[in-house]
């Protein structure tokens, strides 16, 4: 359980960080920070139970909602908050591992590799997709003090 904290927290830093290099206004950083964590803590409880593609699509679909909640608290685009929340599902890793396999001439583990990055990333895509079908009005009920 240590370990899924201290992940959390790194993928907290990481999204900040993402901010940053993206030019997300500073007042927002505390907000994409915990939506990224929040992603990735929930990543980290699921993984176990189901295939890393099933544990991206609902994580993305956390990160899009509390997006999508803070960009009506905070007047301003989900993206802002969007972009850098999904930074930490993003499956980077398994692009490199394919690129690796096939400059490395290892063509079954590149196609292995890379059909699992394909399948986390459409799991991505359908989060995004899936939370953003649910009506502006739905998160604006969130938007009230």
């Amino acid at each position: 359980m240590t370990a899924v904290i201290f992940e959390v927290l790194y993928a907290v830093v990481g999204t900040v960080a993402f901010s940053l290099l993206f030019s997300v206004p500073r007042r927002y950083y505390v907000s994409c920070g915990l939506i990224g964590g929040a992603g990735w803590l929930v990543y980290s409880l699921l993984e176990v139970k189901l295939p890393p593609e099933g544990a991206a699509l609902f994580a993305t679909m956390v990160v899009i909602a509390l997006s999508r909640i803070a960009a009506v608290k905070g007047k301003c685009p989900a993206t802002i908050f969007m972009i850098p929340g999904i930074f930490p599902l993003i499956p980077g890793a398994g692009v490199y591992w394919t690129s690796y396999y096939i400059v490395t001439e290892q063509l079954t583990l590149a196609l292995q590799t890379g059909y699992e990055a394909v399948k986390t990333a459409v799991a991505i895509v359908l989060g995004i997709f899936f939370v953003f079908e649910v009506p502006q009005r739905v998160f604006k009920l969130f938007g009230k003090d």
